[in-house]
Parts: C-alpha cells; sequence; structure tokens
C-alpha cells in the first residue's frame, strides 16, 4: 500500500503525523495498521472523551465488561484496565515506527485522571501506575499544563517517565512547560536514569483558540474587530514556535539544553492539538497547512486527516520567521479589547471541565454494564 502523497509530503517536511482517536475496534479490525501504511500515521492521542467515545460505541468492551464484573472489579479499576489495554496493544502496533524513529515516533498517549489537574501529588502517583500498568518503552503519560501540573512533570520526567504535556493554550505557559521539561532531565540524568530514552511533547492547543476569540470579536462587532476572526488560534501557535526554538534551536535560552543535550538529551517537540476546524467557514486543513514546521506534531481527527490527504496543500514551513507578523495579530486584538490572559484562563478550565465531564459518563456507563453484566 502506498503513502498519500500529501500527508508524505508533511512528513518530509518534519511533521509527524499523529491519529487523535484510538478505539478497540481500529485496533482489532487493522485501520490503524492501515492508516499507518497509507497516511503516515506515526502516533496516536488519546483524551478522557476519546475513551469516553469509543465504550459508548458498539459491543468491542462487552466481552471484557463481563470478565471484570464477574472478578468484581470496582468502575475505577474497571475503566483503568479497559484503558490500558487498548493503550498497550496500540504501542504494539507502533512498535516498527518506534524502533524506526529511534523512540522519537511511534508513541501512544494515555491521560492521568483528568479530576487530578489541579492535585500534583495525585496525578504523579497515577502516572507511575500508569507507565508500570501499560509497560511499553512508547507510551507517553499525558499531564495538563496547570500549575498543579508542573511540578508533576517534572517528577514524573525525574522518573525516567516520558511525557506528553497537554492543555497547554498561552505562550506564557508554554515556557513554564518548557522549564519544567529540563529540570525533569536534570533530575532524571541525577537519578542515574539514561536521559536519552526519555521523550517529550508539549501539546498547544489551536482551534479551541479561536473559538473562544472569534466569539468575543464577534461580541465586540467592530469591523477592525471582525477582520481578525479566524487569525489567533495560528498566531498563538507560531508564537509558540518561536518560543521552542529559543529553549532547543539555537535561540538565546538554548544554552540549559545544549548542556544537556551531551547527555543524549532530546527537544520537546511542540505538538499542534485542536487542530480540527471548527468554524465551517474556514478551510478544514488550515490548522495542518499555516503550522507546517520542522520537528512538530500535529495530531488530526481522522476526518481532518482525511481532508489533508484529499486537497491538503503542503507547502513546506509556514512558522519560521514568523514571529513578528503574528504578535502583531496579539497586538491587534488587545488593541480592540481582547483580554488575551482571561481567554486562556477560560480555556484551561473549559478544557480540564471538559475532560472531567467525559471521565463521569465514562464511569457512569461503565458501572451500569457492570452492574447489568453482574446480574445476569
Amino acid at each position: 500500500m502506498a503513502q498519500n502523497e500529501n500527508l508524505a509530503a508533511l512528513s518530509a517536511a518534519g511533521v509527524s503525523v499523529w491519529l487523535d482517536d484510538l478505539s478497540r475496534d481500529r485496533i482489532r479490525s487493522g485501520n490503524l495498521a492501515e492508516l499507518i501504511a497509507t497516511r503516515s500515521v506515526v502516533g496516536v492521542t488519546t483524551n478522557p472523551t476519546i475513551f469516553q467515545g469509543a465504550l459508548s460505541k458498539g459491543h468491542a468492551y462487552d466481552d471484557q465488561v463481563k470478565e471484570l464484573a464477574a472478578r468484581g472489579a470496582d468502575v475505577d479499576a474497571a475503566v483503568r484496565t479497559i484503558t490500558t489495554d487498548d493503550v498497550r496493544a496500540a504501542c504494539d502496533v507502533f512498535t516498527e515506527v518506534f524502533d524506526r524513529t529511534g523512540g522519537v515516533d511511534g508513541r501512544v498517549s494515555i491521560e492521568v485522571d483528568p479530576r487530578y489537574a489541579f492535585d500534583t501529588d495525585k496525578t504523579v502517583a497515577q502516572a507511575v501506575e500508569l507507565w508500570k500498568i501499560v509497560d511499553r518503552p512508547n507510551l507517553f503519560v499525558k499531564i495538563p499544563a496547570t500549575e498543579e501540573g508542573l511540578p508533576a512533570i517534572t517528577r514524573v520526567l525525574s522518573e525516567g517517565i516520558s511525557v506528553n504535556v497537554t492543555l497547554i493554550f498561552s505562550v506564557a505557559r508554554y515556557r513554564s512547560v518548557m522549564g519544567a521539561y529540563l529540570d525533569g532531565l536534570r533530575n532524571a540524568r541525577i537519578a542515574g536514569h539514561d536521559i536519552a530514552r526519555i521523550h517529550s511533547v508539549a501539546s498547544f492547543f489551536v482551534s479551541r483558540v479561536d473559538t473562544e476569540i472569534d466569539k468575543r470579536l464577534d461580541a465586540i462587532g467592530t469591523p477592525e474587530a471582525l477582520e481578525l476572526r479566524g487569525k489567533a488560534g495560528i498566531a498563538n501557535a507560531r508564537l509558540a514556535y518561536a518560543a521552542y526554538q529559543d529553549v532547543f534551536d539555537g535561540g538565546a535560552h538554548t544554552s540549559t539544553f545544549s548542556v544537556l543535550a551531551s547527555s543524549g538529551a532530546n527537544r520537546q517537540r511542540p505538538l499542534w492539538a485542536s487542530t480540527g476546524v471548527k468554524n465551517p467557514d474556514y478551510s478544514d486543513t488550515m490548522y495542518i497547512t499555516e503550522l507546517v514546521a520542522p520537528n512538530t506534531v500535529n495530531t488530526m481527527p481522522e476526518k481532518t486527516m482525511q481532508a489533508f490527504a484529499d486537497h491538503g496543500e503542503p507547502r513546506g514551513d509556514a512558522v519560521s520567521g514568523t514571529a513578528a507578523q503574528a504578535q502583531e495579530v496579539f497586538d491587534r486584538l488587545t488593541a480592540v479589547g481582547i483580554d488575551l490572559d482571561d481567554v486562556f484562563a477560560v480555556l484551561e478550565r473549559e478544557g480540564v471541565d471538559k475532560f472531567e465531564k467525559s471521565w463521569d459518563e465514562l464511569l457512569t456507563a461503565t458501572a451500569a454494564e457492570l452492574k447489568t453484566t453482574g446480574s445476569n
């Protein structure tokens, strides 16, 4: 099977194509392997919403739920077993990619319980637990970039565990995430871990920024405000990439990483998340085409991936050298009355709330299944 030309060109430009979805049906049917073979997919991300959707559809999990009910498993244990089994199986599907890329790709992410997003100690404990349960070197444990998540990121990395930092919305918070990563690498090296085996990505959310800011621009309603619709998300990501280059790619603050790189440390790559376009007035591939840059990851819903495969335009690096123009967009947003600090605070809280809601729905549905199955 041949790779799709558009997605192959995207990969050649330095973008790792990851699928933002996972289910047992996708693994068992061979669909995941097919996407690797034909869509240049080299990784998968999951989150509580994705797991909730997977378990609510079809019957792929029925037999396992029956087995867990017979064992008397409680709902938290059942959900943990079901989700980690899927992630472990996906890790095995990606083993060849993981080996071929030297551990850079072939990654599968699993998120800590979102109810722990504001609890450092519980986040660390569950991250370590998930790492041990899945027991695959190509796992990423996802930790949200809340204030409480930052020290958790450092502590988990210090244990030699690879981390996907999620729910990043502002460049200021992203800089704190990069600092937490470097601190974790230093601690891991002191503890005797081989830091060359530790990898990380920083998941910077894109479309949600436009959704929130566009809503506020519409409310302002002036021509100057309306002209800025659909520009904030890409500008924000481009400023994030400039911050990445500053710390990891020869910028003014690269010296700290350079010292660690001499011991084999890897860069923490930027990952563009939330890249499905939510406004039908915008191009359905804009968050791919406009964010092509070396050493990045773009995690896509399958619908967005197939859209790019069909009519995407892989025009090469669209990000390097754009920081000044991106900052101009932000200056204009501030000038028309957008409170960017408030935007990012709202998006973080809503992001955690959405995942908590999905997790609660997952627990409720699983509890009902356990009860029904156990009574039969």
